[in-house]
């Protein structure tokens, strides 16, 4: 199957039909491409933040509202697009205001969707610190591994990605394709979540695609400046690139970016790759239990 991951850059839209169209265009172009995954980035559905105006979209607390208003509304044309074109397809994640939230903060959600409808949805479990402060965004809770026609598809949203515990309990529950969508300021940021997706694409012996934000929006509150690279990796082993990526843009280049992937290829790394990292995992688990500490006074802990 072929897989398509998204350098998405903010727009400013006066009408909703505006973002439609934009949308609509976007995965036009990668199903006609002929991509069955389309994945967008993190914060991807802040730019709907333009649309309460100036004073709004400049304002955290009123962008965050603002989006989190036109959720309903982003979903009908996901799945309307996703049946349109018959692919799946990871929306940009935002606000979304769950009753259940602590606090009564938003979640930062991204929904997924098929060609039937809305599959579900995944809430990043780790709040960066400016998610904790400023933003007051709250913690989801739990794991989804979507099983679909085109694999078994797991999601960790940015900072997630830098915590290999949440990729293994995906990867133990037979995740093949870890989506990473990200929106990071800066290069070391995006350099982060970069490491953490093709490390966990290491460990779990799987692929793992990460879409970004990139641009400039300096009309909206915490999305001014988004720095990355869309890209596809894999693991460094036998049938996949020696070096692990399997295909990636240029660095703050819109766009799509394409990579095709092979279930069949995972299943025989897994198998008989030149390491297997994903069924040796569990031996560490002993020798890290015995940690000895060396030096004078020094007791074994």
């Amino acid at each position: 199957m072929k897989i398509a991951a998204a350098a998405y850059p903010l727009s400013w839209f006066d009408r909703f039909a505006d973002y439609e169209a934009k949308l609509s265009a976007w995965v036009a172009e990668a199903a006609g491409a002929g991509a069955d995954l389309l994945v967008f980035p993190e914060y991807g559905a802040m730019e709907l933040a333009s649309l309460g105006g100036a004073a709004v979209a400049a304002d955290q607390e009123g962008a965050l509202h603002e989006v989190a208003r036109h959720r309903a509304a982003a979903d009908v044309v996901h799945v309307r697009l996703a049946a349109e074109h018959g692919v799946h397809i990871l929306g940009g994640s935002g606000p979304v205001f769950d009753p259940g939230a602590p606090g009564g903060r938003p979640v930062n959600r991204a929904t997924f969707y098929g060609p039937e409808g809305i599959l579900g949805h995944q809430d990043k479990a780790m709040m960066t610190r400016w998610e904790r402060d400023p933003w007051r965004m709250a913690p989801g809770e739990g794991l989804r591994l979507f099983e679909t026609p085109i694999g078994r598809i797991g999601i960790s949203i940015c900072y997630d990605s830098e915590f290999p515990l949440l990729a293994r309990v995906l990867a133990e529950a037979g995740c093949e394709i870890l989506l990473v969508p990200s929106a990071t300021e800066t290069l070391a940021g995006f350099t982060r979540v970069r490491v953490g997706a093709m490390a966990r694409a290491l460990e779990g012996q799987m692929i793992s695609v990460h879409a970004p934000v990139v641009g400039m929006a300096d009309w909206c509150a915490g999305m001014e400046e988004n720095t990355g690279r869309a890209s596809v990796y894999g693991p460094p082993d036998r049938g996949f690139p020696p070096e692990g990526i399997l295909a990636e843009g240029a660095l703050g280049a819109a766009g799509w970016v394409y990579a095709d992937v092979s279930l069949e290829a995972i299943a025989a790394v897994r198998a008989d790759g030149g390491v297997l990292n994903l069924s040796h995992w569990p031996e560490q688990v002993a020798p890290a239990k015995n940690l000895e500490i060396r030096g004078p006074g020094a007791k074994r802990a």
